[in-house]
């Protein structure tokens, strides 16, 4: 018998609350947005879920502006590698924010493979407030 493909759907994206890595919960969405504020553990990314994909590869890149390591020189992407456990499989990807925030700022792009095809991808803006619009104040035409 011939194996089902796997079928991947963004279930959301955006600001979530902490994500607790040793647990088995995924976080919970605060709001959908990519606009993220530069505020320590303010954690964004987004949550897949995988159908039939039990077995299979996942990786994953979180490619972050200039971001200085601990020796000053510039952080290359992180990188990781999970496997699907389960034929209904939920995935996070994300990372939260840590001091100082000011090096942080600019775009972040998570990018997710599936046995080496890309099944998302999606690029966070980490900006000061002044640049995000708040669209409840804009009168109403």
């Amino acid at each position: 018998m011939a194996r089902k493909r796997p079928v991947v759907q963004e279930v959301s994206y955006g600001l979530y609350e902490r994500f607790e890595e040793r647990g088995k919960a995924l976080p919970k969405l605060r709001t959908f947005t990519t606009a993220v504020p530069p505020e320590v553990g303010q954690e964004f990314g987004y949550i897949l879920k995988i159908k039939h994909g039990r077995g299979l590869k996942i990786a994953f890149e979180i490619d972050h502006p200039r971001v200085p390591g601990k020796d000053g020189q510039v952080m290359p992407p992180f990188r990781g590698e999970v496997f699907v456990r389960t034929n209904d499989f939920d995935f996070f990807l994300g990372d939260a924010l840590w001091e100082p925030v000011e090096s942080l700022l600019g775009p972040w792009t998570l990018t997710t493979r599936l046995d080496g095809r890309v099944v998302a991808k999606r690029t966070f803006d980490v900006a000061v407030p002044d640049r995000f619009v708040d669209w409840d104040d804009l009168p109403v035409q």
